[in-house]
């Protein structure tokens, strides 16, 4: 009697009728959900052996392969639609780093969600969970979640009335080639730790700091921050792992390693990426400067600045206006956040610091077209309570 079916479907729902195809209706209840992946399971009771269905193996599962999607779109029950996959690790705006999913161009629409995606075996590789579209309705590209990750939460839910995963308590960013070329340190790849969350989280009590860069989880390369966020969260809470990363000491990355026994994921937890949502305007400026290889105007950050600003003690300049026109202003993180904003404060460019708008102009001023930046930037805090770094890189167009 357990059901699959997406969150959103039943999502702040009273009660929940599910009917079969031989027209019998039962009352649902629901044994646990996961916003994390969307999905919910339900479960009736029909005092009785009911027709299921098979989780096949999502892994299998190949660009060009036939697949059929059903549900009940418009109301219509039992619509079956035809397609094929195109891409089978596909995200998507808005997503969480567990939701990776099947494309297909199989038509989906709103009354799908929740329905299975099928191979031409008949076993359910996917479950219909989102569409690409300008109208509301099929456009032509549709998303099922893959039936391993569903399988995985199934049978957590199950087993704990929900999902548990491992936990750093770390936000994360990709490292990208400008940092590895500027460190000197060809085809770098690893997630770098952009802020550590929680002063009591594990990674905190296991001495983690920003700017950390993470390349190995219990032996096993980092590819990314996704991939790290991914390890983890797969990791039963309370295991202990080992982390090898790399440290700036002495301007130089530093190979170091600690054990860190893993914390649960919160719940209606989102992964955080560095990136800052746009910061409120700035008084007047006093002193400015146009930083047209950037694309960006800076000032002095001065007294008054940092005290508005929540910055006292810090030095660098502060970012007065973002050129939307500019190549920087397309730098951003997989969210699609820009990762450069009014407010922050620039305090090292590839890894020489900046003190001032005098010292600012002249590390920018020798930089030409195709060089590699890595930028150590403080964000605006006026909303928050304390200041954290990030790295920022990319290169010069």
């Amino acid at each position: 009697g357990y059901i699959l079916t997406n969150d959103h479907v039943v999502d702040d729902a009273a009660k929940i009728s599910v009917k079969l195809q031989n027209g019998e209706e039962y009352i649902a209840k629901v044994i646990g959900v996961d916003d994390q992946t969307d999905l919910a399971v339900l479960k009736i009771e029909a005092g009785k052996d009911l027709p299921s269905v098979k989780l096949g193996d999502s892994e299998s599962t190949r660009v060009g392969d036939w697949v059929l999607a059903i549900g009940s779109p418009f109301g219509l029950a039992q619509t079956v639609t035809a397609g094929i996959i195109s891409q089978t690790n596909r995200e998507t705006p808005g997503g969480t780093v567990f939701q990776k999913f099947i494309q297909t161009d199989a038509a989906i629409n709103r009354g799908n969600s929740g329905g299975p995606l099928v191979n031409m075996n008949g076993d359910v590789i996917g479950v219909n969970s989102q569409i690409a579209t300008s109208t509301g309705d099929y456009n032509g590209i549709g998303f099922a979640l893959p039936s391993n990750e569903v399988a995985y939460v199934y049978q957590q839910i199950l087993a704990n009335g929900k999902v548990r995963r491992g936990y750093l308590g770390v936000s994360l960013d990709s490292i990208k080639p400008e940092f590895g070329k500027v460190y000197e340190i060809p085809n770098l790849k690893g997630a770098l730790v952009t802020s550590v969350t929680d002063k009591e989280s594990r990674a905190a009590k296991a001495g983690l700091l920003a700017n950390d860069v993470i390349i190995e989880f219990n032996g096993q390369p980092v590819e990314g921050h996704s991939d790290l966020i991914s390890k983890v969260a797969s990791t039963e809470p309370e295991k202990e792992v080992k982390l090898t990363y790399l440290r700036e000491v002495n301007n130089k990355l530093e190979r170091q390693t600690t054990t860190i026994k893993l914390g649960e994921r919160p719940l209606n937890n989102r992964t955080s990426l560095a990136g800052d949502d746009a910061p409120k305007k700035l008084g007047q400026p006093q002193v400015t400067t146009e930083g047209k290889k950037l694309g960006l105007t800076v000032e002095d950050l001065t007294a008054e600045l940092a005290k508005t600003n929540n910055l006292e003690g810090q030095k660098g300049v502060i970012i007065k206006d973002v050129d939307p026109a500019s190549f920087i202003a397309d730098v951003k993180n997989t969210n699609g956040r820009g990762l450069i904003n009014e407010g922050d404060v620039i305090q090292r460019v590839n890894r020489i610091p900046v003190n001032d708008l005098k010292s600012f102009n002249e590390i920018v001023n020798k930089l030409k077209v195709g060089d590699a930046v890595v930028l150590h930037i403080v964000n605006d805090v006026r909303s928050s309570r304390s200041a954290q770094t990030r790295i920022v890189s990319f290169t010069i167009q």
